[in-house]
């Protein structure tokens, strides 16, 4: 199945707008969470890993005790796309903001 294209900077602009959790440019979005626990940390990553295999697409998850950074970008498309706007809404109703 082919990958959605790259977003203009413009496009992701106007998308970042309705995520304000996340930020980045058109080489990835990022973002941090904080969860109340180091075992609530790790269940959060298995709820973002189901999310990443309905989706096939998988983010960059980096796990420091409690502290989760996200990183979002298809490197297929070499940038950001759509498909990456999608994850970070469906990151966004799985964890706190």
């Amino acid at each position: 199945m082919p990958r959605p294209p790259r977003l203009s900077p413009d496009e992701l602009s106007a998308a970042l707008g309705d995520l304000p959790l996340w930020s980045g440019d058109t080489g990835g979005l990022h973002r941090t969470v904080e969860l109340p626990s180091f075992r609530d940390a790790v269940a959060a990553i298995g709820a973002v890993a189901d999310v990443a295999e309905e989706l096939d697409h998988h983010p960059d998850v980096d796990l420091r005790w409690r502290t989760l950074h996200f990183a979002l970008v298809s490197h297929s498309a070499g940038g950001v796309t759509e498909l990456d706007l999608q994850l970070a809404r469906r990151i966004d109703a799985l964890l706190p903001g």
